[in-house]
């Protein structure tokens, strides 16, 4: 398994574990929600026509409405500067802003639309599903299916609980792994991003990276004493925790391909050895797979790296588009929680139709032959497009991916930990963000993000954002 982030011009690929099954490539008929529909005008065109004054007004009114403008802050466009643009709709693999702007979409809604916005199968089945409500607050059938597919999916998990976000799902499973243990004390790794709960506000990433602020205000110190950090990839920090925090350490939790300080992969060793030192000190093992399930691979990174940890998270993907999250794992750690057992959570709309819905005909679709070979061909294929003009344009740049989800960083690198990724050039990035969006392309407005790709994506725009991102690279 290489693990290397190299320099400008070149790539990351990581070989699949024996764990992972061999598929052929998919054939067109078997993409045909896929928007294909072509850039109507040139590059030129688009730059001399684009313009944000509807977005403009009504993000100065929305300012008056919501702090910053916003219901979540990377939106708010902060840390690549210009303004920001508010989305009318979306389809396949573009979106297009109030404006009239087109765009071909590497965010997916952060992740979930990795078969493509809006596909017609799920936006069928949810019109089928809304006919008989959009929330019970009791069992439904729909909720057995996706847990079915869920578990018969993940190796680690043997139940599954679902909540309505990633952050719940964090919340939870800690609340799970102290309770099943005994202890208090966790390793969280320096930007990894678990939710906004108070537990995880320390050295966050993400959003929290992107705008430059300190842990947040508001966070009590009590609720954070227990929280142990390490640096992501440094093994060794993380055994030295153990013998200074001796026999009180509940769990690690980390993501096994950090995206949240953008795209780092882990070091074989590192993530062996996770499974190791967790496995000798009588603690948890915890894969926040919230962007990495059913990303990777079917089975998530646990699946592609061949490594099986007590308990995971997720979200995004299983719910199609529609706001969901779960944790699971080992049945005599799951059985702890109510009704089963003492340990208490809850949610009304938990297992709401809709996003079991979503899940399913989601899931469905990514069990189809040639998936993730196909995610796996096109993102290669952008990241070595990308990386290469910013060669040939002067740019010291690194990057990589695996599977559908990818990064780059404007920094000579390796980068192998938050440090790192920090040492990027972000006003460069800013400067190239504005300049791809003139251009028809929205990345993550942060450099600190990973990119995703969908089966809606097409040879055709792979080839459309690398020139562009060649023809932006070569003047700023």
């Amino acid at each position: 398994m290489a693990a290397t982030l190299t320099g400008a011009g070149t790539v990351l690929g990581f070989s699949r574990s024996s764990k992972v099954s061999t598929r052929a490539s998919p054939s067109s008929s078997s993409r045909c929600n896929r928007c294909c529909v072509k850039m109507s005008v040139s590059l030129e065109e688009k730059k001399k026509n684009f313009s944000l004054q509807k977005s403009k007004e009504a993000f100065d009114a929305a300012k008056n409405l919501m702090p910053g403008g916003v219901n979540s802050p990377v939106r708010a466009f902060k840390s690549v500067g210009g303004q920001p643009i508010l989305i009318d709709s979306v389809k396949g693999s573009r979106m297009w802003d109030i404006d009239g702007n087109e765009y071909i979409d590497y965010v997916g809604s952060w992740g979930p639309a990795i078969i493509g916005h809006a596909d017609d199968e799920v936006l069928a089945a949810l019109s089928e599903t809304m006919k008989k409500g959009t929330s019970f607050g009791a069992p439904c059938l729909l909720e057995n299916v996706l847990a079915e597919m869920v578990i018969s999916a993940v190796p680690s998990i043997e139940m599954v609980r679902f909540v309505n976000s990633g952050t719940e799902a964090c919340m939870g499973v800690l609340r799970l792994a102290r309770a099943f243990t005994g202890k208090e004390k966790f390793i969280k790794f320096e930007g990894c991003y678990h939710g906004h709960a108070n537990a995880f506000l320390v050295k966050a990433g993400s959003g929290v990276a992107t705008l430059g602020l300190p842990d947040s205000p508001g966070v009590p110190k009590a609720a954070t004493s227990d929280t142990l950090t390490a640096p992501y990839n440094d093994i060794s920090a993380v055994e030295k925790l153990f013998e200074a925090n001796k026999g009180e350490i509940a769990a690690i939790i980390l993501e096994p391909v950090v995206g949240n300080s953008g795209f780092i992969p882990p070091k074989p060793e590192f993530i062996n050895g996770l499974r190791q030192i967790t496995k000798d000190n009588g603690a948890l093992l915890i894969f926040d797979e919230v962007m990495t399930g059913f990303r990777l691979a079917y089975g998530g990174a646990q699946e592609y790296f061949g490594i099986t940890p007590d308990l995971t998270t997720l979200g995004k993907i299983i719910g199609g588009g529609l706001p969901v999250g779960a944790y699971g794992g080992r049945r005599d750690i799951m059985e702890m929680v109510a009704p089963a057992g003492p340990m208490y959570q809850a949610g009304t709309l938990s297992g709401n139709p809709l996003a079991m819905t979503a899940g399913i005909y989601t899931l469905k679709r990514l069990r189809q032959p040639g998936t993730y070979e196909y995610l796996d061909k096109i993102t290669k294929e952008l990241i070595h497009g990308i990386l290469e003009a910013g060669k040939k344009t002067g740019h010291a740049m690194c990057g990589g991916y695996i599977s559908g989800m990818f990064g780059f960083f404007f920094t000579e690198g390796p980068v192998h930990n938050f440090s790192d990724a920090k040492k990027s050039d972000t006003e460069k990035f800013g400067r190239f963000f504005r300049g791809m969006l003139e251009e028809g392309v929205y990345f993550a407005p942060s450099q600190f993000e990973a990119g995703f790709m969908s089966l809606a994506h097409t040879p055709e725009d792979i080839e459309f954002t690398i020139s562009a991102a060649e023809k932006v690279l070569s003047r700023i």
